[in-house]
């Protein structure tokens, strides 16, 4: 895998912001959070919600790890 969701995870704790308030507060699906959970892809689009919900870079959300 070369994108981690490792510092998406970090931001909502840092937060205080449940995945639960995500799904039901800023309509993500949870299967959203459940492709995140797993490592598969999002979109950019996503990755845009979740900047403007969180009120951070894209760093906050995604990392590139080299192999």
């Amino acid at each position: 895998m070369l994108i981690s969701y490792e510092p998406f995870w970090a931001t909502l704790k840092a937060k205080n912001i449940t995945t639960y308030t995500l799904i039901n507060k800023y309509n993500i699906s949870s299967a959203t959070i459940d492709r995140m959970k797993k490592g598969n892809g999002i979109s950019t689009m996503k990755i845009d919600d979740f900047c403007r919900i969180l009120n951070c870079d894209v760093e906050d959300i995604i990392k590139y790890v080299k192999e």
